[in-house]
C-alpha cells in the first residue's frame, strides 16, 4: 500500500562542509507591474551563477554571492522573465504579466494522456546527466489556529544522482546548520513533528521518484485534462489537469501540470491529495498519534518547480502544506493545524561529492529532534535563505522570547 508517512503526532513535555564568504548582497521587492500585488515564491537567479533564491509571501528577497552581482533573472509562473541589471543594493523589482498569444510553431492541442507519456519519456533527455551535490535552504513552521508554535530552518546539501537512472535509492540528504524555535506555552500539549525534514528534494521530486504519482499502476487511474497555455520563463507550456477517474486503495492526488511546449520537460508540478475519503488520506499522512487523540485531514498539497541548466534541468523550489484537525474523544471542540515545508535549491557544488552514509539526514527523521536550540544574530550569515515574511519574523521574535 503506498505511504508518505509525514507527519507524527506525540505529547510534548516542555522542557560543515566548506562554504565561500558571501560578502556581497543584494535586497530587493518583487511586485506586479499592473496591480502593486507582491509576488510570492517568484525564482531569483544570479546570472550566469547557481545562487538562487525565491521571494517570500511579502515578495521580498535577499540574495548573496561571492562576488558582486551584476544582474539578476526573475522567473513566475504567468510572467515574463525579467533580466535586471544591479544598481545599488536595493531594488524594486516590476514583473509584467505574460498573455497568451498564439505561436505558429507551437502545439496547443493534443491528447493530454499522450503528451504528460511524451514528457515522462523525455526525462532521461531533459534532466540532469550527471550526479550533483545541492545547497538548499529549508524551513518548516507549525501554526496552531492562527497562532505559530514552531519554527526550524537548515542549510543542507542533497546529492542527487543523474535523472537517467530515475532511482532515488542512492540519494542522500546531509544537515549543515540548523535551528528550532518552540513554544513553551504549557497548553501546548501536543507535538507535532514533521518527518523527513529536507529529505523532501529526494523523496518528493515527483519527476525523478514515479512512486508519487507517475508509476506505471497509478496513471491509469487518473483522467487528464488540457487547459490553455501560459508562459513560465517566457516559454510556452502546456497546462494539463488531472483528477481521480478509478478507485484505489489509497487516495489519489488532483493536479496540474505544466509542461514545456518545445521540448517536453517538466517546469512545475501541482498535487492536492483526494480528501473524500479521510481514511486513506490519514493512512498517508499520519504516521503515528496518541490514544484517544482524533485526526481530521483537511489537506495536503505539493507545489515543486524546475529549472533548466547546463546539463539538464534540476529540481528548484519545492513547497508542502498540510492542515488538519485534531480533537480528543469527550470533546466538542477542534484545534485547526497548519504545517507548511518549503525548501530552494540556493547554488550547486562545483563537485558531486557523495553524502556519506552515516552523515545522511533519515526519511524517518525529524529535523525538531535533531536541530539545535539556538539563537545567533548573525545565524545565516553565509547563506542564501528564504526571507521570513513580515508574519513569520514577528512570530520568530515572539517565539525566541
Amino acid at each position: 500500500m503506498k505511504r508518505f508517512a509525514l507527519l507524527s503526532l506525540i505529547l510534548w513535555a516542555a522542557s560543515s562542509f566548506a562554504q565561500p564568504r558571501l560578502e556581497h548582497v543584494v535586497r530587493g521587492e518583487v511586485r506586479d507591474a499592473h496591480t502593486g500585488k507582491a509576488i510570492a515564491a517568484a525564482n531569483v537567479t544570479v546570472l550566469g551563477r547557481n545562487y538562487a533564491t525565491v521571494t517570500n509571501d511579502d515578495g521580498v528577497f535577499v540574495l548573496k554571492s561571492d562576488s558582486p552581482i551584476k544582474e539578476l533573472v526573475f522567473t513566475h509562473l504567468g510572467y515574463r522573465a525579467l533580466r535586471q541589471e544591479v544598481e545599488g543594493d536595493d531594488l524594486a523589482v516590476q514583473l509584467v504579466p505574460e498573455s497568451y498569444r498564439l505561436a505558429g510553431a507551437s502545439i496547443t492541442s493534443g491528447n493530454p494522456y499522450d503528451i504528460v507519456r511524451a514528457a515522462l519519456k523525455n526525462i532521461p533527455e531533459n534532466y540532469a546527466d550527471r550526479p550533483e551535490l545541492l545547497n538548499i535552504f529549508y524551513r518548516e513552521t507549525l501554526q496552531k489556529r492562527q497562532r505559530y508554535t514552531y519554527v526550524s530552518e537548515a542549510v543542507a546539501r542533497v546529492y542527487k544522482t543523474a535523472y537517467t537512472g530515475a532511482s532515488i535509492i542512492p540519494d542522500r540528504t546531509a544537515i549543515d546548520k540548523s535551528r528550532v524555535i518552540v513554544s513553551q506555552r504549557k497548553k501546548d500539549t501536543l507535538s507535532v513533528k514533521m518527518t523527513g525534514g529536507p529529505t523532501m528534494a529526494v523523496t518528493f521530486d515527483a519527476v525523478k521518484n514515479d512512486y508519487v504519482v507517475f508509476n506505471k499502476t497509478d496513471l491509469p487511474l487518473y483522467a487528464f485534462e488540457l487547459d490553455n497555455p501560459v508562459y513560465i520563463g517566457g516559454r510556452l507550456h502546456f497546462v494539463i489537469h488531472l483528477r481521480p477517474a478509478e478507485v484505489a486503495p489509497y487516495a489519489l492526488f488532483y493536479g496540474t501540470l505544466y509542461i514545456d511546449q518545445e521540448n517536453l520537460l517538466f517546469s512545475r508540478i501541482e498535487l492536492s491529495l483526494d480528501m473524500a475519503d479521510a481514511g486513506k488520506a490519514t493512512s498517508l499522512m499520519l504516521v503515528k498519534k496518541p490514544a484517544g487523540l482524533r485526526f481530521h485531514p483537511k489537506e495536503m498539497a505539493f507545489t515543486m518547480t524546475y529549472r533548466p541548466a547546463e546539463h539538464g534541468a534540476r529540481l528548484e523550489y519545492f513547497r508542502s502544506t498540510m492542515r488538519f484537525n485534531c480533537d480528543w474523544k469527550k470533546r466538542l471542540m477542534k484545534t485547526q493545524y497548519a504545517v507548511v515545508n518549503e525548501l530552494v535549491v540556493t547554488d550547486v557544488a562545483a563537485e558531486a561529492a557523495r553524502i556519506p552514509r552515516n552523515e545522511a539526514f533519515r526519511v524517518a527523521d525529524a529535523l525538531s529532534d535533531k536541530a539545535d536550540e539556538f539563537y545567533d544574530p548573525d545565524f545565516w550569515k553565509e547563506y542564501n535563505i528564504i526571507e521570513p515574511s513580515e508574519s513569520l519574523e514577528n512570530a520568530i521574535n515572539k517565539l525566541k522570547k
